[in-house]
């Protein structure tokens, strides 16, 4: 999998993932020991693509179980293809005998039950990335039902039995804080808060994404986005839309923002109502260039 913290840090590199020493070092440690990593912080901090580069610097399949209120086990476990056992039901009951009995139990056997995310990532051949994502949007007795699964590698499924793993995933959980996770499922995991990263380190991510552009405009970048996650918008922009941005700008044959350029952005800038009224206000968008020039100049 991975032979060392640095080889991890390597490896997310070449997968277009910059990280720092002590996430590459718990990451490694997660995949020796069997441990989950839990991911607390804002949106858009880079939670979910750290999972994504995981996966693509283990060259490991993933699988992905996207969290919301009221999910509930069979979009996670999986559950019984009814129809399918209705099919079988009437092929068996026309032969001359029948013993419901066995019937009963050829029903509630693997091969009638379609599995989910948790129950895929156990049967894998060889270990993948399970993400289970926003986690905080489910409620604690959801949160209980994965105890089983990150305690013991196993999934009890009423009807079916208990199923061990067949290997054991490299399991990351995320949270964007809407809830406080349980304080059963901390003690399991390892934990990393991500944060929005550093101008010097955002720069860098967009340099990777956007090769043909200059330093300067790489620093404007970032510059820009430490100016706008500081104008207490209600939806400031992650590293991903800030990608978006440059990439536009590439498109638009521009290699700069400036006050003039505010309508055309807006729709790139600003993800609500609110948002959109605040970038508008008289001067605002103004300041807001004049302090992404002032951060991008502090950038090394």
């Amino acid at each position: 999998m991975f032979s060392s913290a640095e080889s991890v840090r390597e490896s997310l590199a070449l997968a277009g993932y910059l990280t720092d020493e002590v996430t590459a070092t718990t990451v490694y440690l997660a995949a020796k020991l069997n441990k989950p990593v839990l991911m607390e912080g804002p949106p858009g901090s880079g939670k979910t693509e750290l999972a994504c580069a995981v996966s693509r610097a283990m060259k490991a399949s993933m699988e992905r179980l996207q969290c919301y209120q009221g999910i509930g086990e069979e979009k996670a476990i999986g559950k019984f293809d009814e129809s399918l056992q209705r099919l079988w039901v009437e092929v068996v009951a026309r032969g001359k005998k029948t013993d419901w009995k066995q019937l009963g139990a050829e029903l509630h056997a693997q091969q009638f039950f379609v599995p989910g995310p948790l129950l895929r990532a156990l049967q894998h051949p060889l270990p993948c990335v399970l993400l289970v994502d926003e986690l905080d949007k489910v409620d604690s007795a959801f949160e209980a039902m994965l105890l089983e699964l990150l305690s013991c590698w196993q999934l009890s499924i009423p009807k079916l039995g208990t199923i061990p793993a067949t290997s054991i995933p490299l399991v990351f959980l995320t949270s964007n804080e809407e809830r406080r996770i349980g304080d059963p499922l901390r003690r399991r995991s390892f934990y990393i808060r991500v944060e929005h990263p550093t101008p010097e380190r955002e720069a860098r991510i967009i340099e990777m994404r956007t090769p043909g552009s200059s330093t300067r405009f790489h620093r404007s970048m970032a510059g820009l986005a430490k100016a706008l996650r500081g104008w207490s918008l209600e939806k400031p922009p992650s590293i991903s839309e800030m990608v978006d941005l440059a990439k536009a700008l590439e498109v638009l044959g521009k290699d700069e923002v400036t006050p003039e350029m505010r309508d055309i952005l807006l729709p790139l800038l600003a993800k609500t109502e609110s948002d959109r009224r605040k970038l508008l206000l008289r001067d605002g968008f103004a300041c807001l260039i004049y302090d992404a020039r002032q951060f991008s100049e502090e950038v090394s």
